[in-house]
């Protein structure tokens, strides 16, 4: 049985994305809510303006009198905090853990998938304006990664990485894709990735799929099935005051929901936005769906246009081959759009396990660009392992920077402490995980 939510909680790497969004949504259901990370970044800061007291870096006197700490996954047993908590006899739990307690009398809309669920989370609530919303990036919307309200409806990004979407209570489960990711987290082995997806669609009682899923496509559970070759079609790419927007006519099955604009560009946005409109159609009249899906405005790091000039600078999580081909195809409608001439990608490799993964479909998913800029490896605490970049990207006849650096409108690169070139026009875009982010925006 799940615990009662208590009155005061310690959040240990409450800068992480995920561990944030639930002390806000819990901060704003009157608990008190302190936390503490390694370092100071806009999250911690956004926490701060918010009333909650943070610690920087971790302590043994962050912890006083709280009743339980969270942490992060990253977080390990011998953290300084941990062990204090434990020595006073304070509960300790991971975030997966504390996921029922936070959400178990709630009406949770839990979206899982490899790809498109924070677009897919974002795009949700923003139909659902009465829900509270969790999700592991910053809502244009509402400037945040979490909406908090004095409702029982959630709007929830779940978690394959580490199973946490097993513990999330969904009432309503969306899955976008189920393509092998976080393999490690299941021994590597296929056949038990793909019962936890079943298991987490078997939680709902009300179930909407991407029936043209590999796998999701063979399940024999009752579902809302989206088949996006059939079911969306006449899909058209706007500017419209210089906003991105796909317009596309939705089907559900024999049913005509006739037309949608969303802002973004892309198949893959009107994928997306899809099967955000056939899960609020559970408890929303389609009118309204289609009105209040125009309060969707991106989200941070997705397609995020950060200058429009010249130089026109884009940053997007794109970090696996999949999430980056379909990039690339929206910045060529971009690119149309804009009548930009070129088309340059930087790339910040995200985990070289990750890369050597999809070593295959990395080396073939950068193709029809103009140029290719290619940074170290962000390793996310990995050990390094030797990856032979120029030779398996040659045909690309790629830049190889350690970083950039953001001048005005226009991005300096630097290699061995020297500057070996700027860009200063055409389409620029950021294919990272990792803190290129930052680079783009002129900070670290």
């Amino acid at each position: 049985m799940a615990l009662a939510i208590p009155k005061s909680i310690h959040f240990i790497g409450i800068g992480g994305i995920g561990i944030s969004a639930l002390a806000k949504f819990l901060h704003a259901q009157g608990v008190r809510v302190s936390g503490s990370d390694m370092c100071e970044g806009c999250v911690t800061k956004e926490l701060r303006e918010m009333g909650i007291p943070i610690s920087i870096p971790h302590s043994k006197e962050a912890i006083t009198n709280q009743d339980l700490v969270i942490h992060s996954a990253i977080i390990k047993s011998d953290n300084i905090e941990v062990q204090e908590a434990k020595s006073k006899g304070i509960l300790v739990l991971s975030r997966k853990e504390a996921l029922p307690m936070v959400l178990r009398d709630k009406r949770v809309y839990a979206v899982a998938g490899a790809h498109g669920k924070s677009t897919t989370t974002a795009i949700l609530s923003a139909i659902l304006q009465d829900s509270s919303a969790l999700i592991g990036a910053e809502s244009k919307e509402f400037g945040s990664n979490a909406r908090a309200l004095k409702t029982n409806k959630v709007v929830f990004e779940s978690d394959e990485s580490d199973k946490s979407f097993l513990k999330c209570n969904p009432y309503c489960a969306i899955v976008t894709n189920a393509e092998p990711e976080h393999m490690e987290t299941y021994g590597h082995d296929l056949e038990a990735f793909y019962q936890a997806y079943r298991e987490f669609l078997e939680l709902a009682k009300y179930r909407i799929i991407n029936a043209e899923d590999e796998f999701l496509g063979t399940l024999k559970l009752e579902c809302v099935r989206l088949y996006p070759s059939k079911d969306i079609s006449e899909i058209q790419y706007l500017l419209k005051n210089g906003i991105p927007k796909t317009q596309f006519r939705l089907q559900n099955g024999s049913k005509d929901l006739g037309f949608f604009e969303v802002y973004g560009l892309g198949e893959h946005i009107a994928l997306d936005a899809s099967l955000a409109i056939l899960a609020a159609l559970e408890c929303m009249e389609l009118e309204e769906i289609r009105q209040n899906i125009q309060n969707f405005c991106g989200i941070k790091k997705r397609f995020d246009v950060l200058n429009s000039g010249k130089c026109v600078i884009i940053d997007d999580y794109a970090h696996h081959p999949t999430e980056i081909k379909a990039t690339l195809k929206s910045l060529k409608k971009y690119q149309e759009l804009t009548n930009q001439q070129s088309l340059c990608g930087i790339w910040q490799p995200h985990k070289y396990s990750r890369v050597l993964d999809n070593l295959e479909e990395f080396v073939g998913c950068f193709s029809g660009i103009d140029r290719l800029v290619i940074l170290p490896v962000y390793a996310a605490g990995e050990a390094k392992r030797e990856i032979d970049f120029p030779t398996l990207f040659a045909r690309y006849e790629p830049t190889f920077a350690d970083f950039i650096k953001r001048e005005g409108d226009c991005l300096v690169l630097y290699c061995n402490g020297e500057e070996i070139d700027r860009i200063e026009s055409g389409i620029v875009a950021g294919f990272n995980a990792g803190d290129l982010t930052y680079q783009l925006r002129g900070g670290f």
